[in-house]
């Protein structure tokens, strides 16, 4: 039980941070009037995602991504029961976090920012906002494979995956809002009430996750 209880504890505490950060920055900019910025924001979700990854890397793999467990479960890199705890393990997490924003933050821009919740612009369709989230989440996914899971991989924790994380934001955040991960739409989703749009941030992640999963698993031959 200890073995399964670990690796889910770190997975509880990693995604409830990364969503905390990343949905009250969302909040903080609202209720500052903008200060924050795009790139104040971007820099919040990658610096937080950057070092909870590498923080839970050593003890559950530092996935705190429902597409990631997706795509390793795909590479085999996961147990098929293990991925489906580590999930639902996510989701709690993210909703927790989200009710932390709600009860801690400012709560008139919470209102107004749908606590965090990512939103499709009106200059993109429903269509292009699901394989934009697909791109950049397949970009995402390649990080994890390439920096964490490879055996030839840089050692440098998570930092290559919270950077891509950036860029990615930076490009998607004012089309789709850049979740790229389906815990991340789902918290604020849930405490805002909020789900215009929820299936394209799960359709999205999802098949870029199995793009990336499948490529990797067929650059990796060595490592199967």
């Amino acid at each position: 039980m200890n073995n399964v209880t670990r690796p889910l504890a770190a997975e509880f505490l990693g995604t409830a941070s990364f969503v905390f950060i990343g949905a009250g920055s969302v909040v903080v900019d609202a209720a500052t009037g903008g200060e924050l910025g795009l790139l104040g924001i971007a820099l919040a979700h990658a610096l937080a995602l950057a070092v909870m990854v590498t923080a839970t890397m050593n003890i559950s793999g530092g996935h705190l991504n429902p597409a990631v467990t997706f795509g390793l479960w795909l590479a085999k890199k996961i147990d098929g029961k293990l991925a489906v705890l580590y999930v639902l393990t996510q989701l709690i997490a993210a909703v927790v976090a989200v009710l932390l924003v709600r009860y801690l933050l400012p709560g008139l821009a919470g209102e107004v920012a749908g606590y965090g919740v990512p939103r499709v612009s009106g200059v993109v369709t429903g269509a292009q906002a699901v394989w934009i989230e697909a791109l950049l989440t397949l970009f995402l996914v390649s990080a994890v494979f390439g920096t964490a899971v490879s055996k030839d991989a840089p050692r440098v924790g998570g930092f290559g995956i919270g950077l891509v994380l950036l860029f990615d934001i930076l490009v998607g955040g004012p089309l789709t809002g850049a979740a790229m991960n389906p815990a991340r739409a789902f918290g604020p989703a849930v405490v805002a009430w909020e789900w215009t749009g929820q299936l394209i941030y799960w359709v999205g992640p999802l098949l870029g996750a199995l793009a990336a999963g499948l490529l990797w698993k067929w650059m990796m031959p060595r490592e199967q």
